[in-house]
């Protein structure tokens, strides 16, 4: 499957921008064909394109970090439950910080049975309304990861409801009623995960038992390991749902890829590689504490840096043929779930939550043509590039 090309007067107008984009990749190329590092006066950051340099970026951890330093959790929810939670995320966190609690998840999420959570998920969705299907996008992977920590079935739909809500304090384009809505969710979840972790052992088999047994002792007391189990959830919501969206539209413009798509495996290699192909997550960003010069071009201190992971990984140099859609490839390579001591380690789960997703959905037979006639258009979103169907 070739990605039609994109006339000039239909290009995105900057990389932000282009994440809500129909086409955005010959706009990516055109980014990956300057400078490895190139000033945008518009969004006043850098801008990486091409797999080595933000490679080089992500691998610069000490001087270059996830948050400004002078804003380690957003002014918006500052002081905020949404706030407090954010501020424990070991993903928006560096050094100390970070380490405190993501080898003990890194390991929890490593010793899942992957199969058991393909299983366990089919039987959530079967329960989630089909309609609209761009809502079902969110609502399978959320309460599929909801029951994986060990919330119990009556719980799933309201789970699902608070982290819809918490999410948005995630995005610089909320109102202030959803940011209050954030807050709010996100103080009922932090009670609810202290009451699975207090009250009676967590279930077996559980990631949330999992990760617990994996933390030090007291852990099921500390404020930050809550929050992170709520990020867990966090990023399950629209990242999961765009990688679920995504591999949908592939199956919609591709019809030969439907064959693939009658077995479990063949939908596996079809969410592997949307993930590559056409990502959830298009950009992230590192923000310079101190000066370091990255492909040849000095940063200060304060500098920001957007990395267009979108754009690496249809970098020839990173992945042949980068463009064509491939079930089966010699070695798939792909920046969107990080790199280095930052790369998310929810890979396979989020992977097999997106192809038990979509083996739900085709178990209802929808009619992929009918959603191709209608089109699809994606949501407001400054990096995540989840699609909203007609």
């Amino acid at each position: 499957m070739n990605t039609s090309p994109t006339s000039l007067v239909d290009m995105p107008v900057d990389p932000v921008a282009a994440v809500m984009h129909a086409d955005p990749y010959s706009f990516y190329a055109q980014l990956r064909a300057g400078p490895p590092l190139m000033w945008n006066e518009k969004l006043r950051v850098w801008v990486a394109s091409r797999a080595d340099v933000i490679e080089a970026v992500l691998l610069a951890h000490g001087a270059l970090r996830v948050r400004p330093a002078a804003e380690p959790v957003p002014r918006a929810i500052a002081g905020s439950p949404a706030g407090e939670v954010f501020g424990h995320l070991v993903r928006m966190n560096d050094g100390a910080a970070h380490q405190a609690h993501r080898p003990a998840l890194q390991r929890a999420l490593a010793g899942l049975d992957l199969n058991a959570v393909h299983a366990a998920a089919l039987r959530v969705a079967r329960d989630v309304p089909m309609a609209p299907l761009s809502d079902a996008l969110f609502s399978i992977p959320v309460q599929a990861v909801a029951q994986l920590l060990g919330f119990a079935d009556e719980a799933l739909q309201q789970v699902d409801r608070w982290m819809r809500d918490f999410v948005a304090c995630l995005s610089p384009l909320s109102t202030a009623d959803q940011l209050q809505a954030a807050s709010v969710a996100a103080g009922e979840l932090m009670t609810r995960f202290e009451v699975l972790t207090a009250s009676t052992p967590p279930r077996n088999g559980t990631l949330l038992a999992a990760a617990l047994a994996e933390s030090d002792a007291g852990a099921s007391l500390s404020r930050s390991l809550l929050a992170n189990l709520v990020g867990l959830l966090s990023q399950t919501c629209d990242a999961t749902a765009g990688l679920l969206g995504n591999s949908l539209i592939a199956l919609v413009r591709e019809p030969s890829l439907r064959q693939a798509a009658r077995t479990r495996d063949g939908i596996q290699a079809i969410v592997e590689e949307t993930a590559r192909h056409d990502p959830s997550v298009h950009n992230t960003r590192r923000f310079a504490v101190e000066p370091i010069t990255i492909a040849g071009t000095p940063l200060a201190a304060g500098d920001a840096v957007l990395l267009v992971l979108a754009a690496a990984n249809r970098d020839p140099a990173f992945n042949p043929e980068p463009d064509r859609f491939q079930l089966i490839r010699e070695r798939r390579r792909m920046l969107g779930f990080g790199h280095g001591m930052h790369a998310c380690p929810g890979q396979a789960l989020a992977c097999t939550l997106a192809a038990a997703g979509l083996d739900a959905l085709l178990q209802r037979q929808p009619d992929l043509d009918a959603i191709r006639a209608r089109g699809w258009s994606y949501r407001p979103s400054a990096n995540a590039r989840i699609p909203v169907f007609h």
